[in-house]
């Protein structure tokens, strides 16, 4: 049954994409257009980690001349999950009812947008962009980021045992009530693996988790954050996460 809405969820009515940021002022000028422009109702917000390349002051800059766009700065580099977690606290704090999770850098394309807000306000209750299910894929990658993320996304679902294909990929939304549901407080996963808890938990809550086929580009400016160092921490964590009470 289809869930009622304020309005055209597709363009995106109720809805915030949310943008980390740290040193992307070559991409900000450039997606946060892309995402008006495919969901021209929705809000953005940046979270900016006190970027040295001047990323947040640029931010204020597109705020001040568009009340679309929203910013939040942070003191400094204190992890991708922490600064998702600010970024939904601040989201249901007001009257978004779905929320989404983007990267700057254009690996996250804003035309999937629609669909996914279509999915949540029928169907799914989280929507995760899927690189691993039928039409999903990646393109430009080296093998040793392929390696890192197809070997993160089979590891952590042999470990936690849910049917959620792309563990990994950071381009989700969810409805409101679903991110109250999954218990943002209890989330211990700062780094890689916040992506694999949020997915873990709302399995375990028992929420509809939808994957819609995505294809994910690597970046073309800026510089990526992923690291094998990266990914040896997650090897640890995925444990504390399967031990955790949710």
């Amino acid at each position: 049954m289809k869930r009622a809405c304020m309005a055209d969820p597709r363009k995106g009515a109720g809805a915030v994409v949310c943008i980390p940021t740290y040193n992307e002022c070559e991409n900000l000028p450039l997606i946060i257009p892309a995402v008006l422009e495919v969901v021209p109702e929705a809000h953005v917000l940046v979270v900016d980690d006190n970027s040295p390349d001047g990323t947040g002051k640029l931010a204020d800059e597109m705020a001040n001349a568009d009340s679309r766009v929203k910013v939040m700065h942070r003191e400094g580099k204190k992890g991708l999950g922490k600064a998702y977690l600010a970024a939904f606290d601040w989201a249901l704090e007001r009257d978004y009812q779905f929320i989404f999770e983007f990267d700057a850098d254009f690996s996250h394309k804003p035309e999937y947008l629609p669909e996914f807000l279509a999915l949540l306000d029928g169907e799914a209750d989280v929507v995760v962009g899927s690189r691993r299910v039928g039409g999903g894929g990646v393109e430009n990658w080296g093998v040793a980021r392929r390696f890192i993320s197809w070997g993160g996304s089979m590891y952590s679902r042999a470990v936690l045992q849910v049917p959620v294909r792309d563990l990994t990929g950071g381009f989700n939304g969810f409805r409101r009530d679903a991110l109250q549901r999954i218990g943002l407080g209890d989330v211990s996963s700062t780094g890689y693996c916040f992506q694999v808890e949020l997915k873990y938990r709302a399995c375990k809550h028992g929420l509809r988790v939808v994957e819609s086929p995505i294809i994910f580009p690597d970046r073309t400016r800026g510089e990526s954050k992923m690291s094998s160092e990266i990914f040896m921490e997650a090897v640890t964590q995925i444990w504390k996460i399967r031990g955790s009470k949710i």
